[in-house]
């Protein structure tokens, strides 16, 4: 048997078994603002870094300058909103005397 294949069925049996027997894990999100826009964004990001990876020339470079910006933009604005919406709704417990909402609120944002 050739070496090479005897490592590439050994690797193989490696990645497929610890996702058979324990199960696929998913992280854990920790921004509650991060959307599916978001991640379209962080993909067109990606996508330009390969671009300026694989040819690094101006036009790469710039395309990649555009759209970091826009990402960054975006994700500055939505947390942003989330932050303020947050704060609204510590604001609304308190002046209906909810302090057991607005602890509980002001703690679950302290975690954020």
């Amino acid at each position: 048997m050739d070496i090479n294949r005897a490592w590439k069925i050994i690797k193989e049996i490696i990645k497929t078994l610890p996702k058979e027997n324990l199960g696929q894990h998913e992280l854990k999100q920790h921004n509650p603002w991060f959307d599916e826009e978001c991640s379209r964004f962080l993909e067109q990001r990606k996508h330009a870094k390969m671009q300026w990876l694989q040819d690094p020339d101006q036009s790469n470079v710039d395309n990649l300058n555009n759209v970091g910006c826009e990402a960054s933009g975006h994700f500055r604005n939505k947390k942003k909103e989330y932050v303020k919406a947050k704060f609204d709704e510590l604001e609304t417990n308190n002046k209906a005397k909810n302090l057991r909402d607005l602890y509980r609120s002001i703690s679950n944002f302290k975690r954020d």
